[in-house]
C-alpha cells in the first residue's frame, strides 16, 4: 500500500515537470516568434532602404552618362572650303592615308590682334571637301603645337601657345591629349611626370613611342628660352620618360621650328631656328642646317644621338629658317618646301630671302639631298610645232633682210644718213621679234606657288599639299591662306586648290630701309617741328643744372636699394610688370604720352610730349603763365614725370640688355613706341 502511494506521487511530480517544460517551450516558441515577426518587419524596411539607394546611385550614373555625353557630343559640318587664314596651325596626314587634319593655328590682324582657333577639320583628296568638327571637351586654342599620329588611329597633341588679344600676356602649354579618328572624340591625358611647357618642338612616332624634341618659351618678355631635351611617351603605359645623354654623348643643340621625321630604325632630325643671347651683344638669329638621327629602342638606356654629315659633294638647300618638311613615306623620303634667310648687307641692315623650292631629304641615307625641280613634259606634237615656228621665224628674217638689200641697193642714190635708217630699221625690228619670247601659259615654273615661310605640309600617298604660310612685303608681314598640291611622281606642276586672296601693299619697302626712311623722316618732321615749335633751348639749360643735380642722388639712391635683395627683386618685378604694360595696345593715348620708354633721354621725351606737359601745366592751375614760361612750367612737370620713373626704367633697360638689346635698339624700340615694337618678330622664332 505504502509503495503504491509513493509510486503514484512520483508520476504526478513527473508530468508535473513534463508540463512544466512544456510551458516554457511554447513561451520560448512566442518569443521566438515575435522576435520573428519584428526581425521581419525590420528586414522589409532594409530592404525599401535598399531598393531606394540603389534607385538614386542609377540616378546618378544616368546623370553622369548624360553630362559626359553633352560634353563629348561631336557635331560635323561640311564647311564652304578651306580654312580661315592662319599660321603655326599643324596639317598631319591620317594614319588610315585617306585624310588630312588640321587642328589650331593663329591669325595676327592688320588691326594688330592675335586670334588663336581651336577648331579641327579634315580634309578629303578625293573629294576635295573639308570638314569641321567640333565638341565641348577639346584643347584650348593654341598655335605653334606638335601633332603626331599614331599606327593605331590616333592623334597626339601636347603643348603650344595662346596670348591675349593684344599679346600684352602669353601662356604655354603642357598638356597631352588624344584625338580619336573613328569616334572625332578629344581625351586629356593626365601625368605626373611631363615636359615642360613649351611651343614650337616636335614630335614623331616610331612604333608605340612618342618622341618629343626641343621647342622654345616665350612668356612675353625679351628673351626666348630654347630646349633641347628629348622625351618618350609610352602609349601603353601612358608615361612620360625623358632621355637622359651621358656626359661623353653628344646630342642636337637647342631649337625651334626644325624637321622631325619618323623612320624604320629612329628620327631624323635637320634644321631649325633658335636666337643666341650674349650680354652686352645684340641678339643674333640662327637659321640651323645640321642633320641629326636618333637610334631608337624599346630600351631608353639604348636611344642615342648621332650626327649625319652630307654625302660628298651632293647639292642640298642653303641655311634657312622656317622651312617644312613631310614624310614621303611610299619613297623612303622627306619632301622640304619653302623657307626664309636672313642676310646681313650691314651692321644696320637685314635683307630676307624667301625660297619656293622643293628638296627630298633620303631618310634611309640622312645627308643626301635632291632637288625636286618641275619637269616639263614634252610631246612629240608640241616639239614639232615648235620646231616648225622657229623655221618659220628664220625664214620671214631672211626675207627682210633680202627685201631691205633690195631697197637699199633700189636707193642708192639716197642721202647717207637716210639710207642708214632705211637700212637699219627693218633688221632691229626682226631682230626685236626674235628676241621677244613667248610666254608659255603652260610653262609649269607659272604654277609654282608664292616664296614663304612655316608652310603647313602634308602628303598623302604620293601627293604633297601646302597650305598657307608667311611672308614678308616691306614692314609687313602677310599670313598666306592658298591651297596646292604636287604630284611627286610626275614633279609636272602644281595645282592650285584655293588662290591667294591677300592683297599685298603696292610700293612697301623692306623693313630695314622703312626703318631707316622712318627715321629719316621722323627727324625731318621734328626738325621742321623744331622750326615752328622751337624747344625753349634757354629754358632747358636753365634747369639742366637742376636736373645734373637732382640725378646724382638718385642714382646714389637706386645703387643702395640694389644692396637690399627683397628692394631689388621688388624693383624687378615691378619693372616686368611696366614692360607689360608698355606694350598693352589698350592703354590711353594719355597714358602712353605721358610715360617714358626705356632708352628715351629726358630730352627725347620732353620733345615728344611738351604740347601735353604745357597743357597739363595751364589747366591744372600748376602755371599762371604763357608762352616761355608757361612752357618753362611744362618742362619742369615732365622732368618730376621722367625722375619719378627713372629707377623702373634703369631696371627695365638692364632686363633689355641681359636680353642682348644694345642702346641703339632701345632707342629704336622707345620711338617705335615700346620695347617690344620693333625687337620681336614672333615667328621667327
Amino acid at each position: 500500500m505504502g509503495k503504491k502511494s509513493g509510486a503514484a506521487s512520483a508520476k504526478a511530480a513527473s508530468k508535473a515537470a513534463k508540463k512544466a517544460k512544456s510551458a516554457q517551450k511554447n513561451d520560448k516558441r512566442t518569443e521566438k516568434k515575435a522576435k520573428g515577426k519584428d526581425k521581419a518587419s525590420g528586414k522589409g524596411k532594409r530592404d525599401d532602404d535598399s531598393s531606394e539607394d540603389e534607385q538614386d546611385l542609377d540616378a546618378i550614373l544616368d546623370q553622369i552618362k548624360r553630362e559626359w555625353e553633352a560634353a563629348h557630343t561631336v557635331s560635323e559640318t561640311l564647311a564652304t572650303g578651306p580654312p580661315s587664314r592662319r599660321a603655326n596651325a599643324t596639317l598631319t596626314p591620317c594614319p588610315s592615308g585617306n585624310y588630312i587634319w588640321m587642328i589650331g593655328g593663329e591669325y595676327f590682324s592688320e588691326d594688330n590682334k592675335a586670334y588663336f582657333y581651336a577648331d579641327v577639320y579634315r580634309y578629303t583628296p578625293d573629294k576635295d571637301e573639308w570638314r569641321l568638327f567640333t565638341s565641348p571637351t577639346r584643347p584650348n586654342p593654341r598655335s605653334a603645337h606638335a601633332v603626331a599620329a599614331s599606327p593605331k588611329g590616333l592623334l597626339f597633341l601636347f603643348g603650344g601657345e595662346f596670348s591675349s588679344l593684344h599679346q600684352t600676356t602669353f601662356h604655354h602649354y603642357r598638356d597631352l591629349w588624344s584625338f580619336d579618328i573613328s569616334t572625332h572624340m578629344w581625351e586629356r591625358i593626365e601625368t605626373k611626370v611631363r615636359p615642360n611647357a613649351r611651343s614650337g618642338h616636335r614630335m614623331a612616332f616610331w612604333k608605340h613611342l612618342l618622341v618629343l624634341f626641343g621647342g622654345f618659351n616665350d612668356p612675353g618678355g625679351p628673351k626666348t628660352n630654347y630646349y633641347s631635351d628629348t622625351w618618350v611617351f609610352d602609349t601603353l603605359e601612358y608615361k612620360w620618360t625623358q632621355v637622359c645623354n651621358g656626359p661623353t654623348q653628344q646630342s642636337p643643340p637647342a631649337r625651334s621650328g626644325f624637321s622631325f621625321l619618323p623612320t624604320p630604325d629612329g628620327i631624323v632630325l635637320h634644321g631649325g631656328y633658335c636666337k643666341n643671347y650674349t650680354k652686352g651683344k645684340k641678339v643674333q638669329g640662327t637659321a640651323l642646317d645640321d642633320t641629326w638621327f636618333l637610334k631608337m629602342d624599346t630600351d631608353f638606356k639604348l636611344l642615342k644621338w648621332s650626327r649625319m654629315k652630307p654625302k660628298g659633294k651632293a647639292p642640298h638647300p642653303p641655311s634657312r629658317s622656317g622651312c617644312t618638311a613631310a614624310v614621303w613615306g611610299v619613297s623612303g623620303k622627306a619632301v622640304l618646301f619653302g623657307g626664309v634667310t636672313d642676310v646681313l648687307e650691314d651692321e644696320e641692315n637685314i635683307d630676307s630671302v624667301f625660297y619656293q623650292d622643293v628638296w627630298a631629304l633620303h631618310l634611309t641615307a640622312p645627308g643626301r639631298w635632291q632637288s625636286m625641280a618641275l619637269r616639263k613634259p614634252k610631246k612629240k606634237a608640241e616639239r614639232r610645232q615648235v620646231q616648225g615656228k622657229q623655221r618659220r621665224s628664220r625664214r620671214f628674217a631672211l626675207e627682210l633682210q633680202e627685201q631691205d638689200e633690195d631697197n637699199y641697193d633700189e636707193n642708192s642714190d639716197i642721202d647717207s644718213d637716210d639710207s642708214e635708217d632705211r637700212r637699219i630699221v627693218p633688221k632691229t625690228s626682226t631682230a626685236s621679234v626674235l628676241a621677244v619670247p613667248e610666254l608659255d601659259a603652260d610653262d609649269p615654273q607659272l604654277t609654282i606657288p608664292l616664296q614663304r615661310y612655316n608652310a603647313m605640309l602634308a602628303i598623302v600617298r604620293n601627293t604633297l599639299y601646302i597650305y598657307g604660310g608667311i611672308v614678308e612685303r616691306g614692314a609687313r608681314e602677310y599670313t598666306l591662306d592658298d591651297f596646292y598640291s604636287l604630284n611627286l611622281d610626275k614633279l609636272e606642276r602644281f595645282e592650285c586648290l584655293r588662290p591667294c586672296d591677300v592683297v599685298f601693299g603696292v610700293g612697301e619697302e623692306s623693313s630695314d630701309e622703312s626703318e631707316g626712311g622712318s627715321d629719316e623722316e621722323e627727324d625731318e618732321d621734328r626738325d621742321e617741328e623744331d622750326e615752328e615749335n622751337p624747344v625753349p633751348d634757354a629754358e632747358v639749360a636753365e634747369v639742366a643744372d637742376d636736373l645734373e643735380e637732382n640725378a646724382a642722388p638718385l642714382d646714389d639712391t637706386a645703387d643702395k636699394q640694389d644692396d637690399t635683395p627683397a628692394e631689388k627683386s621688388a624693383i624687378r618685378s615691378q619693372a616686368e610688370a611696366f614692360m607689360g604694360v608698355s606694350r598693352d595696345a589698350t592703354r590711353s593715348a594719355e597714358d602712353a604720352l605721358s610715360t617714358p620708354l626705356p632708352g628715351e633721354t629726358l630730352a627725347a621725351f620732353y620733345a615728344r610730349s611738351r604740347t601735353y606737359w604745357s597743357e597739363r601745366a595751364f589747366t591744372s592751375g600748376a602755371s599762371d603763365q604763357r608762352g616761355k614760361m608757361l612752357r618753362r612750367d611744362g618742362f619742369t612737370l615732365a622732368q618730376e614725370r621722367y625722375t619719378e620713373y627713372k629707377p623702373l626704367l634703369k631696371e627695365v633697360e638692364k632686363i633689355l640688355k641681359e636680353a642682348g638689346l644694345d642702346d641703339d635698339e632701345m632707342k629704336r624700340g622707345a620711338a617705335a613706341g615700346g620695347p617690344s615694337s620693333s625687337t620681336l618678330n614672333r615667328n621667327r622664332r
